[in-house]
């Protein structure tokens, strides 16, 4: 059986202004630089650092708000992840 197709991904259109586009916006009010990825919110442009960082403020950031869907901010990348399907688009 198949499962359902995540209708996050599909309405997530990408285009989004990025609040900082030089780094993670929550690590850069703490006064730190030392996240390891980032992720786009692309709800509302929130630049977050990913999971392998030590903060990991995009996953914080959908906690907080429920945005579901990000995409990698990496030079190079382009996929997205749902965090409500847990799936990658």
């Amino acid at each position: 059986m198949t499962s359902p197709a995540c209708t996050h991904l599909a309405q997530a259109s990408g285009d989004v202004t990025p609040k900082t586009p030089q780094g993670c916006e929550d690590c850069l009010a703490q006064g730190t630089d030392d996240w390891v990825h980032l992720r786009l919110c692309l709800t509302c442009g929130h630049v977050g650092c990913c999971d392998s960082s030590q903060w990991q403020h995009a996953t914080a950031h959908y906690h907080q708000t429920g945005h579901p869907v990000i995409r990698s901010f990496e030079r190079g990348e382009g996929w997205r992840w749902c965090y409500v399907d847990q799936r990658i688009g």
